[in-house]
């Protein structure tokens, strides 16, 4: 269906690559479109509770944007590469299915914040991760500078911002900017195997899940505890909420069906 993006259905889980290696896998308009395309497929696909996001060949997850087209930007075309790519990554954090990216090399530029968009983050010990866009004299534009500050807060964002350096995988873990590293040769085994675990748990209950915390970090901590405990009441109505409970109560597996 795709040229630039390839999508694989094994179970509950979709597995998003996108399959630019020859230049290493550089987001151009096309490639976000397209990436933006097959989430809409994942979401409609009621069989796929879990998705993994990564990068084609083992260089890279995606290595920034596609310069040759950047670099032909007027402040016009400028504004809406950069609003496109705004919208794709929204749509992806905001998937009410989690997201989880498989950092297998460079996530640099748009790429990182690919990465910044996906609901979880775990990455090869190979990876290197950073948002270098002042060295080209832009800034970053696909919610880069948006998503930084609320993940690691203004101080370390700044940094990560305005001196444009990489940051290796251990550093990447240790400020928070991933969940996890592991060894590049068991970085997509590990991804599957969180992927398939979280395919075993309440769709509806994930769904809430993710906008109670996506909502819920922008608001008001009072505001905040006022969406979780309505999205609490709601799951209660739910056949999700009573085969969870019966489960737990007859020391079994649940089985979910996203009702």
């Amino acid at each position: 269906m795709y040229e630039n993006v390839t999508t694989r259905v094994h179970g509950a889980v979709m597995t998003i690559t996108i399959d630019r290696p020859k230049v290493l896998n550089a987001l151009n308009g096309q490639t976000i479109e397209e990436l933006g395309q097959a989430f809409a497929e994942a979401k409609k696909n009621d069989a796929v509770r879990c998705v993994i996001l990564t990068g084609g060949g083992d260089k890279a997850f995606v290595a920034g944007a596609d310069i040759n087209e950047l670099s032909k930007m007027t402040p016009i075309s400028g504004k809406f590469v950069s609003e496109q790519g705004q919208n794709v990554f929204l749509q992806i954090e905001r998937f009410p299915k989690p997201v989880i990216a498989a950092i297998n090399g460079f996530a640099l530029g748009g790429g990182c914040e690919l990465a910044l968009a996906c609901h979880i983050r775990i990455a090869s010990d190979k990876a290197q991760l950073g948002l270098p866009e002042v060295s080209l004299g832009i800034l970053p534009g696909y919610g880069g500078t948006q998503r930084m500050v609320r993940l690691l807060g203004k101080g370390k964002a700044f940094e990560l911002v305005c001196v444009g350096d990489r940051v290796g995988a251990a550093e990447a873990e240790r400020i928070g900017l991933v969940n996890r590293v592991v060894p590049a040769d068991q970085l997509i085994a590990t991804v599957e195997e969180m992927a398939k675990k979280i395919a075993t748990r309440s769709p509806v209950a994930l769904r809430a899940a993710i906008e109670a915390i996506n909502s819920g970090s922008d608001m008001p901590l009072e505001e905040g505890q006022v969406l979780e405990s309505t999205l609490f009441g709601l799951l209660c109505a739910t056949e999700d909420m009573k085969e969870g409970m019966a489960a737990f109560l007859e020391k079994r597996p649940p089985n979910f069906t996203g009702k």
